[in-house]
């Protein structure tokens, strides 16, 4: 075979691999419209999104430098396509300095992972304390221990957030504003939950969610497998495989009817919506867009930079989020880079539209 047929077979090949990669970008885009349960390989794609924007983008290049102009049009309308979902992740501009100042209020969304099952009571002090700093008037917590040791940190946080909602064993909602009425939404065959709060805030009554979607579980089964082969039992690569695909896809079927029903709660509210959580997923997949509804991603709305959640491990991703209703406008959102706890703290300032 001469050097010019393998030119043509590797450019054949080349461009086989760029169209591969604009199907399996849109599949992927449009991969949170339906529901994962029958639909899984379809629904795994979204959160391939980040690598299969890499790969257009590198042909993007290659092509470009080639200077075959007719065949870049795939990975740059692909590109183009997927600027709607790269401002999930990242926000050009910078945050509202003045914000604190403008009349509204703020919230945070936080999973402390029990704050580290510690007996002392410091993390939690340290963790109210950065609320105080922040200026927060509600507050939403995931995976909260109010046991510490023989003290309760309800009773240091209620000198600061005098209002408290409990939800479901490890929700709450503390907040400086009076709380008028309150809803537990467990799940069933779990431990995660939602809730929701009304609040008066200066006259006008807002309904805040506080959700905490069913995880994905592949740390405990990595864990576990981590365990067996330190005890000399032989985990096959194909075995472990099986498992975490099988643990994520229950994982997500879950999630997505956790989030039918939340989302069907909020249907029947008569008050602006705030939604606050950990939903255990990705921008764009089912939860994400079931979760949103017809409400304003706020990191979307008045965010800026790249914008990630989850700090355990080299899981960049984001999955801590903060909705609200279109009644309401928001000023600031960013997130702490704290480390207490396998989650970022996420902050939104917000008012009412004049």
């Amino acid at each position: 075979m001469g050097k010019l047929a393998v030119q043509k077979y590797f450019s054949f090949m080349m461009l086989i691999i760029t169209f591969l990669l604009m199907i399996f970008t849109f599949v992927g885009l449009f991969g949170g419209d339906v529901p994962p349960g029958g639909n899984t390989a379809r629904a795994m794609l979204v959160y391939a999104l980040p690598l299969l924007i890499a790969g257009n983008a590198f042909f993007l290049i290659y092509w470009l430098v080639l200077r075959r102009f007719h065949w870049m049009i795939m990975p740059l309308v692909t590109l183009l396509c997927c600027i709607p979902y790269i401002g999930t992740l990242y926000k050009f501009g910078s945050i509202n300095e003045k914000a604190d100042a403008m009349p509204g209020f703020k919230i945070s969304s936080y999973n402390v992972a029990m704050f580290g099952r510690e007996t002392s009571g410091f993390m939690a002090q340290d963790i109210l304390s950065e609320m105080k700093k922040q200026k927060v008037d509600i507050v939403c917590f995931q995976e909260y221990s109010d046991y510490a040791g023989d003290k309760k940190n309800s009773d240091s946080y209620k000198e600061y957030f005098p209002y408290m909602a409990v939800g479901k064993s490890d929700m709450v909602i503390y907040s400086r504003y009076p709380i008028k009425n309150t809803k537990n939404m467990p799940f069933e065959m779990t431990n995660n939950s939602a809730m929701w709060a009304e609040i008066d805030i200066n006259g006008s009554i807002y309904r805040v969610y506080n959700v905490h979607l069913e995880t994905t579980g592949i740390n405990s089964m990595l864990r576990r497998a981590s365990k067996a082969q330190a005890k000399g039992i032989d985990v096959q690569n194909n075995t472990l495989y099986n498992a975490l695909y099988g643990s994520y896809t229950v994982g997500m079927i879950a999630r997505s009817g956790q989030a039918n029903t939340v989302a069907m709660d909020m249907r029947d509210s008569e008050v602006p919506v705030i939604v606050c959580g950990d939903f255990n997923d990705v921008p764009y997949s089912y939860v994400y867009n079931t979760m949103l509804g017809d409400k304003v991603d706020g990191f979307k709305e008045c965010g800026s930079g790249f914008m990630h959640t989850f700090r355990g491990g080299k899981k960049m991703v984001r999955i801590d989020y903060i909705f609200h209703d279109k009644a309401l406008e928001g000023l600031s959102y960013y997130k702490k880079d704290l480390s207490y706890s396998d989650h970022y703290p996420v902050f939104m300032r917000i008012a009412t539209k004049q």
